[in-house]
């Protein structure tokens, strides 16, 4: 491909013209139900709401902590039959009514949820990370070994990042050498609860930023470098009453890869809203702006002499992740952010804690 010029400039706008999102198996025919495990938020705003768009799912369990929550969510949507207690799904209520579990409780209540599902034949859909620290993630991979067993990646599925992926492995950057990924929030801002379980680690897992929000950059990372991370090194700081419980109101980490390349990484749940992710390469770079927030994305492609930036228009994350899961229940195809794959996250993130508390490099 050529370097510069108005070749290249061709080269890259037919790339941008050619790209689909969705280069996944698609379904045509089937419904796979699901129960939702944990009614926060998310769960009611995103998830729910993607099974109610899309032909080929639907959510006919619901499962909270009190009956009267979740007869409250049932009550508002025809297609859920079933309002459990976390009590009444883990001996097996309704077990029969659903195909596929999403799991969106807090971090460290994961593996029991998966465990009760896959024992009953049923697939997950988990949220990410897998669990509190990685011994705890071996286990729930384990328990889910006969299985579907997919994690809540939305950068899979979205299609700024997925051209990420297409141009590094087309070579249009020449060698990746480094990468550099954010993300930042004010937690306190959107839940003022000092004692939500983000900031506590019983079950959050070892902390709040990397555990929450770091994980992104590490996913995506290896998603568009499509490579595996082998060692981290890591730094990090709290310094605010609020988040005394955690160690790293702020946080930075290196991430090792094979071929030298390396990625820089923050991530803070007490800093200004931002994130972005951005690979150098050999031959040029790319720069994705609101990578992970959920903003409109903005990706800035150089090769040479040459730059083009191209707004994407904005998807609803959850729904398509959703939408690639189903896909590939139905299908019986291998979806990339598998168990295994989420193993490797929660292995990184239990490296970097360890580093920044040793003050050493950790092989991974």
């Amino acid at each position: 491909m050529p370097v510069a010029g108005a070749e290249s400039r061709m080269d890259l706008h037919e790339y941008f013209d050619d790209f689909t999102a969705r280069d996944w198996p698609q379904a045509d025919g089937g419904v796979v139900r699901f129960a939702m495990i944990g009614l926060g938020w998310w769960t009611l705003d995103h998830a729910i709401p993607a099974t109610n768009d899309l032909d080929h799912l639907e959510t006919t369990v619901v499962v909270s902590s009190s009956t009267e929550k979740a007869e409250g969510v049932a009550d508002q949507h025809e297609t859920i039959e079933h309002a459990l207690t976390y009590e009444e799904f883990q001996n097996g209520a309704a077990a029969d009514a659903y195909d596929a579990a999403y799991v969106g409780t807090p971090n460290a209540l994961h593996l029991p949820y998966v465990e009760t599902a896959a024992s009953y034949g049923n697939d997950v859909f988990c949220e990410k990370p897998l669990e509190a620290n990685a011994e705890r993630a071996e286990k729930l991979v384990d328990a889910a070994s006969d299985v579907t067993l997919g994690v809540e990646y939305r950068m899979h599925v979205q299609p700024a990042v997925r051209m990420m992926r297409g141009l590094i492995a087309d070579g249009f950057i020449g060698d990746p050498t480094h990468v550099h990924g954010n993300m930042s929030q004010l937690l306190l801002d959107i839940n003022d609860d000092p004692d939500q379980w983000r900031l506590n680690p019983d079950l959050a897992g070892a902390g709040g930023s990397v555990t929450d929000l770091g994980v992104y950059s590490i996913n995506t990372t290896r998603f568009v470098l499509d490579a595996d991370p082998v060692a981290v090194s890591g730094a990090t700081w709290t310094g605010t009453e609020e988040f005394e419980s955690i160690p790293d109101e702020r946080a930075a980490f290196t991430v090792e890869f094979p071929d030298g390349v390396l990625a820089s990484c923050t991530a803070s749940q007490n800093a200004h809203y931002a994130s972005s992710l951005r690979v150098v390469g050999t031959e040029g770079e790319l720069r994705l702006e609101d990578a992970f927030l959920g903003g409109e994305r903005e990706l800035t492609v150089t090769r040479g002499d040459t730059t083009i930036t191209t707004n994407f228009d904005q998807i609803e994350e959850t729904k398509e992740s959703f939408r690639y899961f189903g896909d590939h229940v139905l299908t019986g195809t291998p979806l990339v952010g598998n168990g295994e794959h989420g193993l490797v996250d929660q292995r990184a993130i239990d490296a970097v804690y360890e580093a920044a508390e040793r003050g050493e490099r950790v092989e991974l």
